[in-house]
């Protein structure tokens, strides 16, 4: 045993564990702190660098990953399959991937991005942890991913059957909430557009619905796979071929509603006077958009960094639970 009783390798010095001991935190903070990280505040990274100074300890990160056999690789995977209208430069992923991004690098770690076709390449497999943007329908995707049997975050909605850490926004709250904004506008004919085959859709639906059981109003589903602007044309035009009457769109994502309403302008109603409608996800196309969406705004850049810290926690064999973000209805002109 060495002064105040740290343990040594055989090599003479402590360990990660050691200084994380005597400084009295997380042994990721440690590492942090030791890599000049922004995410430890000042007063705590010089007490930690000066214990490591104290007690001999150098940061080798080579023999650290050789040692634990870790790449110091987090593999990110986006379940969405990019097209034309809905691109990897919409908020979601890029402004989540922002945030992961973010956190990761200030940990010492690099980001491996990739698509869930390319997820089975051998540098994905070899990674020390996993982040999973979006669970699929039917929560597919986590299934699959789970089978690779690496410390694992998921973007998404929380369920009772989970295994797994979420972090995910209210989605049943923004549900609810535009429901409430329906009937607040006396809407009585609400329609929503999107697949609840995905969790996330799922809970906004039952938000939605739930709210307006309350004053004894059902809305319509009208199930379309895919979050595109084609997609919600589409769906306005089917309900005016089967004569449907609607005052009142919820779509699930913002290219949705923006494609509703379109469809809904060249039918020759009008937005917000004959029908209201509402997105999902506050792009900022939306806010550009004509009329400017209204839209639930979900906190990307909050998510990214969540999901990156969870993942960290998970794979340095610390705890870490789900979280659910708050959201918010952002009203403007439809």
């Amino acid at each position: 045993m060495s002064k105040k009783g740290t343990r040594r390798h055989a090599s003479g010095g402590p360990t990660m564990a050691d200084l994380a001991q005597l400084a009295g935190v997380s042994k990721i903070t440690v590492s942090r702190a030791l890599g000049d990280s922004p995410l430890v505040n000042p007063e705590t990274r010089e007490r930690i660098q000066a214990l490591a100074r104290e007690h001999g300890y150098k940061l080798n990160i080579s023999a650290r990953n050789l040692r634990l056999r870790r790449s110091h690789t987090v593999a990110v995977i986006v379940e969405m399959k990019p097209s034309t209208d809905r691109t990897m430069f919409d908020p979601y992923p890029l402004v989540l991937l922002g945030g992961i991004s973010q956190e990761l690098t200030a940990a010492g770690y690099s980001v491996l991005l990739t698509t869930r076709q390319g997820a089975s390449a051998a540098a994905v497999q070899a990674a020390d942890g996993l982040i999973l943007l979006g669970q699929g329908a039917h929560q597919d995707a986590v299934r699959r991913f789970d089978k690779l049997n690496l410390p694992m975050v998921v973007w998404g909605a929380q369920s009772g059957s989970d295994t797994h850490v979420v972090v995910g926004s209210d989605n049943r709250l923004g549900g609810a909430v535009v429901a409430r904004h329906f009937i607040a506008l006396g809407r009585h004919r609400p329609v929503f557009i999107g697949n609840p085959s995905h969790p996330e859709i799922f809970e906004r639906l039952n938000g939605f619905i739930d709210a307006l059981a309350v004053r004894g109003i059902k809305p319509l589903l009208m199930r379309r796979d895919e979050f595109t602007v084609d997609s919600g044309m589409d769906a306005v035009h089917s309900l005016h071929q089967r004569k449907v009457g609607f005052d009142a769109i919820f779509a699930c994502n913002d290219l949705l509603a923006m494609g509703a309403i379109r469809a809904t302008l060249d039918l020759g109603r009008s937005v917000p006077a004959d029908v209201s409608v509402v997105g999902y996800d506050d792009m900022p196309l939306g806010a550009s958009f004509l009329p400017p969406l209204s839209s639930v705004r979900q906190d990307w850049q909050e998510g990214g960094m969540l999901l990156a810290r969870k993942v960290l926690a998970l794979i340095e064999g610390e705890p870490a639970s789900s979280e659910s973000l708050p959201v918010s209805l952002i009203v403007r002109s439809t």
